[in-house]
């Protein structure tokens, strides 16, 4: 009888420690999370959220996906700022906006995510999904368009099934990705 409550009691510890081991692990996971996908800039944010549509997590990933948060980058290809806008398509937003801006406003934190914000929005409005909205805002509407039409690369309802350039398949990928992660560290929140 002794031997049998005794071992009730290591079994009851047992599982206590792990419940609690688990929440403090998963504590530990969501902090790492948290330094890594910030809300930083979120006055701008939550701003252009409201006003274009377009969910906060998704401007976020967005961020975190093309620019790290780094204000001043610039790629490669030329795409500045934030969420690593061209020129050319900052001007034709700017043109559809009924604005003339500079190039160099690309570099303002709200002028970029305002202007980025409006892209994400406007593409959104043309293809209705996001994983799309991705790789248009990654290698352009009218290559998206072309591969919607393709039996190769999406299916009859122009969903793409199969994204032929890699970086813009791992880019999908990542903002997905970083969508999830948001969702899941910042709704918890309000939630609460």
């Amino acid at each position: 009888m002794k031997n049998a409550l005794s071992r009730s009691l290591a079994i009851i510890v047992i599982i206590v420690i792990s419940i609690i081991a688990g929440f403090v692990i998963d504590d530990i996971c969501d902090s790492i999370d948290r330094k890594t996908h910030p809300r930083t800039y979120s006055e701008y944010v939550e701003k252009y959220s409201e006003m274009y549509g377009v969910p906060e997590e998704v401007i976020y990933a967005t961020i975190r996906t093309e620019s790290d948060f780094v204000s001043n980058a610039v790629s490669s290809a030329g795409a500045i700022g934030l969420m690593q806008i061209m020129p050319d398509t900052f001007k034709w937003l700017c043109e559809k906006n009924g604005e003339s801006l500079e190039e160099g406003m690309l570099y303002d934190p709200e002028t970029n995510i305002r202007y980025g914000t409006y892209y994400l929005s406007y593409l959104y409005s043309e293809f209705g999904l996001w994983e799309t909205v991705y790789a248009a805002y990654n290698c352009g509407p009218g290559r998206v368009k072309e591969w919607q039409t393709s039996e190769e690369y999406a299916d009859e309802n122009g969903i793409l099934i199969d994204i032929p350039f890699r970086e813009t398949s791992d880019y999908v990928k990542k903002v997905s990705k970083a969508v999830t992660v948001y969702e899941k560290l910042y709704n918890k929140e309000i939630d609460q």
